[in-house]
């Protein structure tokens, strides 16, 4: 990619200003020889147990592991149905039918894009064991009327924290030390990124915690008296070093994100048939999402990428529209029309502001040219 080219994500600049941090640390892992389980997992479960101020941390080796492991250590499986909303990244879904159960979709709210509490209740059923909300692109969901009907209707709350890592609901806790269990990923692109995959299951629950430690290593407590299937999910003892190292960092990163966002709204607030995310207190903004109306979004990628500027559409279909589920649901009306306005634009910390001016202005010239032309 060329010097005038802006990509969606750079990290580069958090690279090199850790770099000495990090090779230490990798560093000090090569020389001590253990990489599976080693000193550095248990210390970053202790420090990132007690940033989210939670009592369980549990590393394991992917956030949809994290899922997987945090909806079986809560009791969810065969037979049993799990409410989510059908816009996230099929993880989500995918998680919910591995452990055997079925992923009820209920519809999201235009200005959020999380699911929308008020349409909850009408998809409980007597199968129905837990709530699954997704705090979409770092913004958290609605939390308090999510757990309000749980406990109204003796339901389990998993938070998928995939995208909100130090994100905090209103200025209280953090996302995923909410509802019963919390899961994150640590993919590179992520706020709190390793150098390969990574997840965390957290929770205050010491059974629950229990059965997440256990299900991690083939579902033994103890090495070779395996009590349950489980699963290999542990998290290599280089990654826990390297997001030690970026650990201490994550809420300057996070605010780098919420000024880059603030800047994007208010460079974008007049510009017709854009729609600007709502600066939310506690939205950490892993992605910032636009809406663009009447049917311009592809126009506009199209020329942005034309003019070397890279964008994102999370999602292009939403879960219950998938090959695996396609048929099986009834339509969700506001994610499949968010499915063909939403765009991504490039964000991260260090995002200076000639290259947010720039995109902005671009995005207000690709409603002027004519599509043909690029």
């Amino acid at each position: 990619m060329s010097q005038n080219n802006i990509p969606v994500l750079d990290l580069k600049p958090q690279y090199n200003a850790l770099k000495t941090e990090i090779q230490e640390a990798i560093d000090r892992v090569l020389e001590s020889g253990q990489f599976i389980m080693g000193p550095d997992v248990k210390l970053f479960e202790q420090e990132v147990a007690a940033y989210l101020k939670v009592r369980h941390a549990i590393a394991v080796n992917s956030g949809t592991d994290a899922l997987v492991i945090g909806l079986r250590a809560l009791g969810i499986g065969a037979g049993d149905e799990v409410i989510t909303t059908p816009f996230s990244f099929f993880a989500t879904a995918e998680s919910i039918s591995n452990v055997g159960a079925k992923p009820k979709f209920v519809d999201i709210d235009p200005k959020t894009f999380n699911i929308d509490p008020t349409a909850i209740v009408e998809k409980i059923t007597p199968q129905t064991k837990a709530i699954m909300p997704v705090h979409l692109y770092g913004n958290p969901a609605a939390m308090a009327a999510i757990l309000d009907i749980a406990q109204a209707h003796n339901l389990k709350v998993i938070e998928d924290c995939a995208q909100s890592f130090g994100a905090r609901y209103g200025t209280g806790k953090h996302t995923g030390t909410i509802g019963n269990v919390g899961a994150y990923s640590f993919f590179p692109s992520k706020n709190l990124g390793a150098f390969g995959d990574g997840g965390l299951v957290v929770t205050d629950d010491d059974q629950v915690a229990e059965i997440a430690r256990m299900l991690r290593v083939h579902g033994a407590k103890k090495k070779y008296h395996n009590e349950v299937l489980g699963y290999n999910s542990r998290l290599d003892t280089l990654q826990a070093a390297i997001l030690r190292v970026k650990l201490p960092y994550i809420d300057q990163w996070n605010e780098g994100r919420r000024a880059v966002a603030k800047a994007y709204n208010q460079l974008l607030a007049d510009v017709p048939n854009v729609v600007t995310p709502e600066l939310a207190d506690g939205h950490v903004f892993h992605q910032y999402t636009i809406r663009i109306l009447d049917g311009k979004r592809d126009q506009v990628q199209k020329y942005l990428a034309a003019q070397g500027i890279s964008t994102m559409i999370y999602y292009p279909v939403p879960q219950d529209q998938l090959p695996v589920y396609k048929g099986q649901y009834p339509a969700n009306l506001v994610s499949d029309l968010l499915a063909t306005q939403v765009l991504s634009l490039p964000i991260w910390p260090e995002l200076n502001s000639l290259s947010i001016e720039r995109v902005t202005a671009t995005i207000k010239k690709a409603f002027t040219v004519e599509a043909d032309n690029f």
